[in-house]
């Protein structure tokens, strides 16, 4: 299998199992991760499994998208095709900040950041797939178009599901885009993780039984990425179609979603 495949988020959890995965059945793995230190250990663990070409880390902080447009350059000068890219990266920020951007820290994390990735990668795209990490989160989020926002009645989980829902947006949106290439975002589930923020909420991912293994999440990331009879736009909770929110399955949010997003992203 001669793929090229570039993973965000890549240094724990999903992506990481994913990762492993794709590098086992052969692909071309590009893992993308923030701490320089657990990206090393990362592509340590992504090279032991590969099947295939070695892994190569790229570090990038999503929280600065001159990180991000560095990062699209590195990966579009090292490969003139990429076959997936797996729109993972994101998390759950403790308290309201802006990022040096100017834009408040989780939907520029979740959803600016990858939006402007994805798109400055178009052209090396074509044919592929784009792979959104949403979540069934977002069914408790709101869609907000001002990105930067005041802080004022700002609480956690609520911007984590509003900008979760920006993934499902975005992603139906590329699909009527883009046609050129697949786009579907998937709720991995509640995945075992060292997700969260605070130690209750740590303690939660970590030890609660009954959680997603994240070799499971991944696995349902690498099926999306290999399956032929993917649905392009959709939302996927485990293998199946599912519809999200309303508010995240309107064309109207969706369009002005996109329209927002390249202002704030410069595009």
């Amino acid at each position: 299998m001669d793929r090229t495949v570039v993973v965000t988020g890549a240094s724990s959890g999903v992506g990481l199992a994913a990762a492993e995965q794709f590098a086992a059945q052969g692909d071309r793995v590009a893992v993308v991760g923030r701490n320089q230190e657990r990206l090393a250990a990362a592509v340590e663990r992504v090279r032991r499994a590969a099947k295939g070409p070695e892994p190569t880390p790229y570090r990038a902080d999503f929280e600065n998208l001159r990180d991000v447009r560095d990062l699209a350059a590195r990966l579009a000068d090292a490969y003139p095709r990429i076959d997936v890219l797996a729109d993972n990266a994101g998390g759950m920020v403790g308290r309201y900040h802006r990022t040096t951007d100017g834009y408040e820290a989780t939907i520029q994390g979740n959803h600016l950041a990858p939006f402007l990735l994805t798109s400055l990668l178009r052209e090396r795209l074509a044919g592929g797939r784009v792979i959104s990490t949403a979540s069934e989160a977002h069914r408790q989020g709101r869609l907000e178009f001002d990105f930067a926002g005041t802080g004022a009645g700002w609480r956690s989980y609520r911007a984590y599901g509003g900008s979760k829902g920006a993934n499902i947006l975005f992603a139906a949106e590329a699909a009527r885009r883009w046609p050129e290439i697949t786009s579907v975002s998937f709720h991995p589930g509640v995945v075992r993780t060292n997700f969260g923020t605070g130690a209750a909420l740590r303690f939660f991912y970590r030890f609660t039984p009954f959680l997603v293994a994240p070799e499971k999440a991944g696995a349902l990331l690498v099926w999306l990425a290999d399956t032929p009879d993917l649905v392009d736009g959709a939302y996927y909770v485990r293998h199946k179609v599912t519809q999200p929110a309303p508010y995240a399955k309107d064309p109207d949010n969706a369009a002005k979603l996109w329209k927002a997003s390249a202002a704030a992203v410069g595009l």
